[in-house]
């Protein structure tokens, strides 16, 4: 690896800060590490969650990305509908080492053209929707096709950063990242999955997420034919 390795997270307004804040706590520790937080505008940008973070380059000055790595969250609905977006990052996939993806993240790789034909991880609410796209639901946590590598929702983001983190610097020291962060999952109940989830509290989810169903199916289905003429 040089010495420099540039890794760009590539943001949108409204996006989930966990998303992206997870997998840059562990590829931050990545030798030759230069982490870059972008948007379109740049400047601040405000997340789903509320929280704002600020000094964001502007993508379309970001030269190149050995790794780049697209978050989820309520805003990739409108970041689909934005070809600035889109077109950022399709060029800066283009010659990255890695192309990676949290969460909804992988409906925006979709929507750039990058996963026909490709396995792909997505929030397990959202994962047909990868179809539209071309693209292979997989209902693994972290879904490695080629370069490119996909976690599921929100928090599948650490468990990807750390498989990458193995490619980029071997497992010895991506063991040594987890275990310097403690990251040691032992969640308070056993709900994390639709599987796992009780029949009541999965239905209580799907009710709440029902709202933003037929919103986020139409967006998807509106970029498939811009989205076929890229590829």
């Amino acid at each position: 690896m040089t010495a420099s390795f540039p890794i760009v997270f590539a943001l949108y307004p409204h996006v989930t800060q966990l998303d992206f804040t997870g997998p840059l706590e562990v590829l931050s520790r990545a030798p030759g590490a230069r982490c870059i937080c972008a948007s379109v505008s740049g400047g601040e940008l405000g997340c789903d969650s509320g929280i704002t973070f600020s000094n964001l380059a502007r993508l379309d000055e970001v030269e190149h990305a050995a790794l780049l790595c697209v978050p989820g969250g309520l805003g990739a609905r409108a970041a689909m509908e934005s070809p600035e977006y889109l077109a950022a990052i399709r060029r800066l996939a283009a010659s990255a080492n890695y192309i990676t993806s949290v969460c909804t993240g992988s409906l925006l790789l979709g929507a750039a053209g990058l996963l026909r034909g490709r396995r792909a991880a997505c929030h397990w609410a959202w994962r047909d929707l990868l179809k539209d796209f071309g693209a292979i639901p997989d209902a693994a946590r972290v879904v490695r096709d080629g370069n490119i590598i996909t976690g599921g929702g929100v928090t599948a983001g650490i468990d990807m950063a750390l498989t990458v983190l193995a490619e980029i610097a071997g497992v010895d020291y991506a063991e040594s990242v987890q275990l310097g962060i403690e990251y040691a999952p032992a969640p308070p109940f056993n709900a994390g999955t639709p599987e796992a989830a009780r029949p009541e509290i999965l239905l209580n989810v799907k009710n709440r997420l029902h709202s933003l169903a037929a919103e986020r199916e139409a967006v998807v289905r509106s970029t498939t034919a811009q989205t076929a003429l890229l590829e």
